[in-house]
C-alpha cells in the first residue's frame, strides 16, 4: 500500500485545515519545496499536493510550487480547483504524475471521462469526499445527491481506475480514518481507492493495508504534529 505525505498549499505555506475550514487552518511551513524535500529524504515515493486556493476559487502560486517539486525526485499526485480540460492540462504541464478530479466529477462526469480518455486512467483520479453519505463539492462547501458508491461505479464505467475517498468529518480531526467505509468503497466500485483524511495511528495504516483492498493511505496531520514519523507509516503499510 503507497504512503502519500500531504502538502496542502494556501497562501503560498504548507497548512492544514480542519473538515476542509479555512478558519480553522494549522500553518506548519513557509517553504512547500523544503517540505517535500524532507519527505522525499524519508522515503517518499509520492507526494499529495492539495492546492488549497485553486479549491476556494482564489489566484495563486501553487503551479509555480509544483513545477519546483516536480523536478525533485519524487511523483505528485495534484489537486485543487482542477475542474475543467484546460486547467488539467496546466498541473500536468507543472509536472504533476496524477491528476485529482472532484467538483468537475460531480458536475460533469462525460467531462471526467474525456479527462481520463485524454490523460490516461493512471493519470487521472477521482475525489469520492463525503460528508453525511453525500459526494461533496467546490471546496467541501456544496453536497450532491450522490453518495461515493454511485459516483465510484459510474465513474467506474467512464474508465476510472483510481479515487480518493474522505470522510469530511475527520479530516484532520485525528479522528481515525473511517476504514469500513474506505474498504466497502474499494469492494463495491472495483476501484483503487486511496485513504485519506482521519489517519492518526499507525493502527489505522496497519488495518488498511491488512484490508487488501485499499491501495493507499494520504497522511498529513499525524505525520506533522509528529504522531509517529514517515518511516514508520511506510513500514506499517508493508513498503518499508
Amino acid at each position: 500500500m503507497l504512503i502519500y505525505p500531504a502538502i496542502d498549499l494556501l497562501e503560498g505555506k504548507v497548512v492544514r485545515l480542519r473538515e476542509g475550514d479555512p478558519d480553522q487552518r494549522s500553518v506548519f511551513s513557509a517553504d512547500p519545496v523544503a517540505t517535500a524535500k524532507g519527505w522525499i529524504d524519508s522515503g517518499a515515493e509520492w507526494l499529495h499536493m492539495v492546492s488549497l486556493d485553486g479549491t476556494f476559487g482564489a489566484e495563486n502560486q501553487n503551479l509555480a510550487i509544483l513545477e519546483k517539486v516536480a523536478l525533485l525526485n519524487v511523483r505528485v499526485q495534484f489537486t485543487g480547483g482542477l475542474r475543467d480540460i484546460a486547467t488539467l492540462q496546466s498541473a500536468r504541464d507543472a509536472g504533476a504524475n496524477r491528476l485529482v478530479i472532484g467538483t468537475m466529477a460531480v458536475r460533469d462526469p462525460a467531462a471526467a471521462g474525456e479527462a481520463i480518455d485524454r490523460f490516461g486512467a493512471e493519470r487521472v483520479a477521482v475525489a469520492l469526499d463525503a460528508r453525511d453519505g453525500k459526494v461533496a463539492t467546490h471546496g467541501w462547501t456544496e453536497l450532491s445527491q450522490q453518495t461515493p458508491v454511485e459516483l465510484g461505479r459510474r465513474l467506474r464505467e467512464l474508465g476510472a481506475v483510481h479515487a480518493l475517498y474522505t470522510d469530511i468529518s475527520r479530516d484532520g480531526g485525528m479522528a481515525g480514518v473511517n476504514i469500513a467505509d474506505t474498504v466497502a468503497l474499494a469492494q463495491a466500485t472495483g476501484l483503487k481507492v486511496i485513504a485519506s483524511g482521519g489517519v492518526s495511528a499507525l493502527a489505522d495504516i496497519e488495518q488498511l493495508a491488512r484490508s487488501g483492498a485499499v491501495a493507499g493511505a494520504i497522511i498529513g496531520m499525524a505525520l506533522y504534529r509528529k504522531t509517529f514519523t514517515l518511516e514508520e507509516a511506510l513500514s506499517a503499510a508493508g513498503r518499508g
